[in-house]
């Protein structure tokens, strides 16, 4: 009996052109006997995903944008292009797919990775702000369809390693690591540019992560994202600032043991861990140099400083609808930040006024919460 290859793995990736889709495909291409590209979608970059269908031969394509999906559709006629919010939730759900990578970011994320749980396929979430915004429903969702959240930033994945075969009454901590941002040595920050908020440490990113990162917000939706994707109390979650970043994240046990994952700060590492498990494959990345990275240094967050951060666990530890309000807010406020309307420290201030006025609700549905996320960009819009 003679027996044909294996077959690859079936990858579709919401948000392709951006930082994580790009280095989605990078690994892809990598490890192009073992993963296939098949569906593909993006918010209006038409010539990128338009030279990425052509590498790769997807069987399905998304653009957000109606008018780039028609123009796309035009210049590839022989592979079909969906629209809209539908076209995107198409993509995660395709039945030709055996992974979802959710490489989005914000809110509008969270539409399409329900459709990727409802339809079974394994997940690879680089949107926390899925998590963020309606953490129980996504997280009782998976549960029930059997699904497994496979966490692709650095720190989350490091955490998932760590936690892989341990017992979560055994745990005393989840710890996340944070570089500090730009920021984390200057004391002022009131002249602060959009270039300075850009210029982060170890990571180049998309530009929301990246401003995310220099107030520290980033780190804060993540703290929010492991209560639910680990399902441990908020009290137990806590930040650290480490800006040599070679620690991603570790988790201290009852017992005072401590599990940490180490690398460089690439994102190939996380990316390829989701895209190949709970297999590990050959990676892009040299061994790791400890005599070039000897030095390890770690110290406490100031909370004063960077206040998004404080706002982040303080919407934790309250639930309800307040890390939904915070994010899609912040969402709002970052971005008015880099079309340069407001200025930086302004991110945090204004934030607090809104949250300091909502009215706690509970979420207990997709529509609650695209309510509460509406009306929080709404408010953050006009404050």
């Amino acid at each position: 009996m003679v027996l044909g290859a294996p077959m690859r793995k079936r990858i579709a990736v919401l948000g392709s052109t951006g930082s994580i889709g790009k280095s989605t495909l990078q690994i892809a291409r990598h490890l192009n006997e073992e993963l296939e590209i098949v569906a593909l979608a993006a918010k209006s970059n038409v010539d990128l995903l338009e030279a990425q269908a052509r590498e790769f031969s997807p069987k399905l394509l998304a653009l957000y944008d109606p008018d780039a999906a028609l123009l796309l559709q035009k210049r590839l006629p022989h592979i079909p292009v969906l629209a809209g919010m539908d076209g995107l939730k198409a993509v995660a759900s395709f039945s030709g797919a055996d992974f979802t990578m959710l490489a989005m970011t914000g809110s509008a994320g969270l539409r399409p990775a329900i459709a990727a749980i409802e339809a079974g396929k394994q997940i690879g979430l680089a949107n926390k702000e899925a998590l963020v915004c309606a953490g129980e429903l996504i997280s009782s969702l998976a549960r029930k369809k059997g699904v497994e959240l496979l966490p692709v930033d650095s720190e989350h994945c490091a955490l998932f390693q760590c936690l892989r075969g341990e017992k979560r009454e055994q745990v005393r901590r989840l710890i996340l690591t944070a570089s500090g941002g730009p920021f984390r040595n200057r004391s002022e920050l009131g002249s602060v540019t959009l270039e300075d908020a850009m210029a982060h440490p170890n990571y180049k990113m998309g530009p929301k992560v990246t401003i995310d990162s220099s107030t520290l917000m980033n780190k804060g939706l993540e703290m929010i994202e492991a209560r639910w994707l680990y399902d441990i109390d908020p009290a137990r979650v806590e930040a650290l600032i480490h800006p040599e970043q070679r620690i991603h994240s570790c988790v201290e046990f009852i017992d005072g043991s401590i599990l940490a994952q180490m690398s460089e700060p690439d994102m190939l590492l996380p990316i390829q861990y989701a895209l190949t498990y709970p297999e590990r494959k050959q990676g892009l990345m040299p061994p790791y140099d400890f005599l070039k990275n000897g030095t390890l240094t770690f110290f406490p967050p100031n909370k004063e400083k960077f206040l998004c951060l404080q706002l982040a666990i303080d919407a934790m530890k309250a639930g309800k609808s307040y890390p939904c309000f915070l994010n899609a807010a912040n969402e709002v406020l970052v971005e008015r930040f880099l079309q340069k309307k407001i200025g930086w420290t302004e991110i945090g201030i204004k934030l607090e006024k809104l949250i300091s006025s909502h009215e706690a609700q509970n979420l207990l549905n997709l529509e609650a919460i695209l309510e509460i996320d509406a009306s929080a960009r709404e408010q953050a819009s006009r404050i």
